[in-house]
């Protein structure tokens, strides 16, 4: 299972990295793609909205289910990864090919920095997901 360590982890599967000054980019895990199985179709509709931690900020549809997407820390949605979007190349199965790469989902202008704080190192998610 690939659990890179300069990211941070979130309880229920997401990821996220710090680019530059208080934007980060997020994605599900590889653990969670491997569960989900074959990415079908990701919908995020919250684009531009300002979303707290822990809000839902899209779905994830998978041949097996489909799933809630949640915010990691608070911040403002300013761009979904058009790779995996249907404005875009609609390429859903970059999520489960490259989810820390191509296949992350959004961009988000962190409001809380502190809030990366509560999440969980490489360390403790790999404890996490056994």
């Amino acid at each position: 299972m690939n659990v890179p360590s300069d990211l941070k982890y979130t309880k229920d599967h997401e990821w996220i990295r710090i680019e530059a000054g208080n934007v980060a980019t997020v994605g599900i895990t590889d653990f969670a793609q491997g569960e989900l199985g074959e990415v079908v179709y990701v919908e995020v509709e919250t684009v531009g909205d300002s979303l707290s931690k822990e809000d839902i900020f899209g779905t994830v549809e998978a041949v097996k289910t489909t799933s809630d997407l949640f915010m990691p820390v608070s911040g403002k949605v300013i761009e979904f990864n058009s790779a995996i979007s249907e404005t875009g190349n609609d390429d859903p199965t970059l999520v489960n090919s490259d989810p820390y790469g191509t296949g992350w989902i959004i961009k988000v202008e962190l409001s809380n920095l502190s809030e990366l704080d509560s999440l969980l190192d490489a360390t403790a998610y790999s404890a996490l997901i056994g």
